[in-house]
């Protein structure tokens, strides 16, 4: 049996490509390529039989993805869109201070926010806690 695509997330990215996606679906152990439309996939890493991970190839308008194994490739429809993502715009911050060692809950303000999926304190990652439009 053919491997089964049920969903990417995120579904959309941009046209240059690079997007770090999550592919969710059956049948995926032993896939050998990833397709965003007609073009292969990059850094495909077969997580499980139902989760593979990748990164999107340079392409535009709205794309099929399909997972191809030794049984097949899949044959939902699955979209993904090319899309110019806006960058986050950030306004403020609060608290605007706290300890060396962190741990302290910080709210991010702000436009574009919810494609974030980073913050940094330097070069120090934090946990996104939420996510929406204007706050994280």
């Amino acid at each position: 049996m053919a491997p089964v695509v049920t969903s990417v997330s995120p579904a959309q990215g941009a046209p240059a490509g690079g997007t770090s996606v999550t592919i969710t679906g059956s049948g995926f152990t032993g896939a050998t390529a990833v397709r965003f439309g007609p073009n292969l996939a990059t850094n495909v890493v077969v997580v499980s039989n139902t989760q593979i991970t990748a990164k999107t190839p340079a392409g535009t308008g709205t794309v099929n993805v399909t997972v191809t194994g030794s049984t097949g490739t899949s044959t939902q429809n699955v979209p993904f869109t090319y899309t110019t993502v806006a960058a986050p715009v950030l306004t403020s911050l609060s608290p605007t201070s706290g300890p060396t060692g962190g741990g302290n809950t910080v709210t991010i303000n702000g436009t574009n926010l919810t494609s974030a999926t980073s913050v940094k304190f330097g070069l120090t990652p934090a946990t996104i806690l939420t996510n929406t439009p204007t706050q994280i």
